[in-house]
């Protein structure tokens, strides 16, 4: 028994620096990644799995026109030949193959639930069927003709093409999506007959520029449909530096009701958006309020997309509602264009248009090429055999001698040893043994044929006919030989090829017609929100604990109203729906709300934390009619503040907008409009400060000036006010009071201030 010990490299430490031992290894993953399973070859347009897939499915004979077979059958054989990995990656690569609203062209002809454009997963593999489509049958053209290398598959025991022939540009055509270590890939789908067109332009134009190929390829032809709504500049910036968004919507119809009524109907929509999560998401923009024209939303799918959109008053623009609807919902989306590709299976490069319809061009000529080879090649061994076989019928009837009388015939016939004497031909015949100049040289092939013809072959019409088929190789050949020794003939060859494939997959195909659909995007003057909805007097009632409603009508504020247990009332006030409600948070944000998407007042509300995205540590310092053109006066507990714009602070998003920038314990203090030339300022400590409001900056976002200097304590309140009108609070007793007399108490912004005046409230509050 061998010791472990005297083998070598076992028990041995090898040091050397982490960072290159990581580096080497994630390396190695990393390409990996980018090259076995992320990026698609340029030349076939094929991931590892999915060519792989299309090979055992060949392997198995499932054409076109064959039968089904199980697909856990093909996923198996998949994995247990050529794909080491799961078999439920397999399956999923393979039914998105199968689904006609993920690929243009389906490589995969499925039988059963292979999913929907709703989101759901397709079934499971012992359920569904499969085989192959024209598409994937036109890929693997020529594949048994030595047109592509081949490589061992992972144990060694089996053979896989390392690309496939590829008889269309199918890297444009269905496109791809991967994600790599560093990189990625998103090219979208695109019609055959134009990606031909060009090609066709290319072969006859190799210096084309761009912009030429793409009045062949205006753009993506989507699988799903929709209207692309870029411009075409913007669509050929993408497409000469390979990367750039592509904008893409809906399709949509007005359909008249009767009576002025009226709906929209949907009917695509864009690539790769789930109808079903697109409804939900049109359904939670009608129940927050968000488009208030939107009445209501329903499927109405069969086997074609009706999504139905109904709105609340027929005197809406239909325009209108749908660019609302484009903004807040994935009835419109942007497309990534990212052409990420491996050129020649080996080298990542972001590609243009040009370079990846080059790209397989140079790839088909290599198969044209190969192909040829193997045809010559075959033609040549066919030659040698009729050779042979004429020779045989020249000489016939010594050819049956010697198969008839020969110990052995193949080495008489090889004439390899003429001088043998054959005792049982001598006693029975006057056989001798032919020599050379009666068949001169015959190869082991030709004699092989010779000895495997029929007897039925060898009557006189059968010699006619190999003339006939040896001048017919003898043509074929020459033509043949021609293409490899011209590069014209090579192109043209090409070009009729293109042609077949424009021919046999494009608009006289079912399915072949362009789907995606262009139109520029006119400016539409969005009406606001407020302009559409009704105008309603309500109540805004906003509680100690952040529970906040509308309640219809302007309700008496002094009314009591019903809270949660230990909650009780802290802003209440008179609205309109048509209002813009801005909500000031110690965290220095400012948030929007409209009244019209708040909560009814049949109950206790909802919390406003959970309508904005209002911290936990937060508190609400107050909660105000937003009016245009004013300006407002924010501070800080640290005594800073500034002027804001209050057109400045409206947030057009739940995050809200930050304005006044606090730091550790420092919050947000006072929100008050600027109402007057003075400024009057009090801290905890009751000094009281004034000075003029043009001492303060006008920012639109900070920290602020110093508006009081403290010792001790913190800023309390702060208002602004007109000094000849003089300065007023409410007493004790709830009496506003009104002191004329302030030159004690005014003085330079950021100093301490002065005591407050006799009977200012204790609560350190102005009116």
């Amino acid at each position: 028994m061998t010791d472990l010990k005297d083998e070598p490299n076992v028990g041995t430490i090898t040091a050397e620096p982490l960072r290159r031992a990581i580096g080497e290894r994630y390396l190695t993953y990393a390409l990996s990644t980018i090259m076995d399973r992320a990026l698609p070859d340029a030349r076939d347009g094929l991931k590892p799995v999915h060519r792989r897939i299309l090979y055992s499915m060949r392997e198995l004979r499932l054409s076109p026109t064959g039968g089904f077979r199980k697909s856990a059958k093909i996923s198996g054989d998949v994995m247990g030949n050529y794909h080491p990995h799961g078999e439920a990656a397999i399956y999923d690569a393979m039914a998105r193959l199968a689904q006609d609203f993920s690929v243009r062209y389906p490589l995969v002809d499925g039988q059963g639930n292979f999913g929907n454009i709703d989101g759901d997963n397709p079934a499971a593999s012992r359920y569904t069927e499969a085989r192959m489509t024209l598409f994937a049958e036109a890929l693997m053209e020529g594949i048994s003709e030595d047109a592509v290398d081949f490589r061992e598959n992972y144990d060694g025991t089996l053979e896989e093409p390392m690309v496939l022939p590829a008889g269309f540009p199918h890297l444009l055509a269905n496109g791809a999506s991967g994600i790599a270590v560093g990189m990625a890939t998103n090219i979208p789908p695109h019609n055959i007959a134009e990606l031909c067109d060009a090609c066709l332009h290319l072969i006859k134009t190799p210096h084309a520029r761009e912009e030429t190929l793409l009045n062949y390829v205006p753009g993506p032809d989507f699988p799903t449909g929709g209207i692309i709504v870029d411009s075409p500049q913007v669509i050929s910036e993408a497409y000469r530096t390979g990367r750039g968004p592509i904008r893409l919507r809906c399709r949509w119809d007005v359909e008249d009701l009767g009576r002025g009524q009226w709906q929209i109907v949907v009917t695509e929509i864009p690539y790769q958006v789930q109808k079903s999560k697109l409804i939900e998401k049109v359904a939670e923009l009608i129940q927050s309020k968000k488009i208030p024209i939107l009445a209501d939303v329903r499927d109405e799918s069969a086997d074609d997309i009706r999504v139905i959109l109904e709105p609340k008053s027929k005197n809406v623009q239909p325009e209108i509602l749908m660019e609302m609807l484009f903004r807040n919902s994935d009835l419109e989306v942007r497309f990534s264009l990212n052409m990420n590709v491996l050129i020649d299976g080996l080298t990542p490069k972001v590609c243009s248009l040009k370079e990846v319809l080059q790209a397989f061009l140079d790839h088909r000529r290599q198969v044209l090429l190969r192909r040829s080879k193997y045809r010559t090649d075959k033609i040549d061994h066919r030659l040698d055999v009729l050779e042979g076989l004429l020779v045989a019928f020249l000489n016939l009837d010594r050819i049956i001698d010697i198969i008839r009388y020969d110990e052995d015939p193949k080495l008489a016939l090889l004439c390899e040893n003429w001088t043998k004497s054959y005792s049982r031909a001598m006693s029975e015949t006057d056989y001798t043994a032919p020599n050379k100049s009666e068949f001169g040289e015959l190869s082991d092939i030709q004699v092989e044929a010779i000895l495997n013809m029929r007897l039925r072959s060898l009557r006189r019409l059968e010699e006619i006919e190999l003339n006939h088929e040896r001048d017919k190789l003898m043509e074929e050949r020459a033509k043949i030989q021609d293409i490899l020794d011209s590069d014209a003939l090579q192109w043209k060859k090409l070009a009729d090829q293109l042609r077949e494939t424009k021919r046999r997959f494009g608009e006289g195909f079912k399915g072949g017609a362009r789907r995606t659909k262009f139109a520029e995007t006119s400016e539409i003057e969005i009406v606001p929100i407020e302009a559409m909805i009704d105008r309603e007097p309500v109540t805004i009632v906003c509680s100690q604990m952040g529970w906040i409603r509308a309640m219809s009508g302007h309700l008496d504020l002094s009314r009591e109203l019903k809270f949660k247990d230990g909650d009780e009332s802290k802003f209440i006030f008179h609205a309109e729906t048509t209002d813009r409600l801005l909500v000031f948070a110690s965290n220095g944000r400012f948030y929007t709300l409209s009244p019209a998407s708040l909560p009814g007042g049949r109950g206790m509300g909802e919390p406003l934390r959970l309508i904005v995205d209002l911290p936990n540590h937060a508190d609400i310092i107050d909660i105000f009619i937003s009016q245009p053109g004013r300006k407002l006066l924010v501070a800080s507990s640290a005594g800073d503040g500034f002027v804001v714009a209050e057109d400045d602070v409206i947030a057009q998003t739940r995050a809200g907008k930050q304005v006044l920038n606090v730091r550790g314990d420092v919050i947000a203090k006072v929100c008050k409009p600027v109402n007057g030339d003075h400024i009057a300022v009090v801290g905890e400590n009751r000094k009281v400060l004034i000075f003029p409001i043009k001492e303060i900056a006008e920012l639109s976002r900070g920290k602020g000036v110093r508006l009081q200097k403290y010792k001790d304590g913190i800023l309390n309140d702060a208002i602004t006010f007109y000094l000849a009108e003089g300065l007023s609070w409410l007493d004790p007793a709830g009496r506003t009071r009104t002191e004329t007399e302030l030159t004690e108490w005014i003085g330079k912004r950021a100093t301490a201030g002065r005591m407050a005046p006799r009977g200012f409230p204790r609560d350190n509050k102005f009116n």
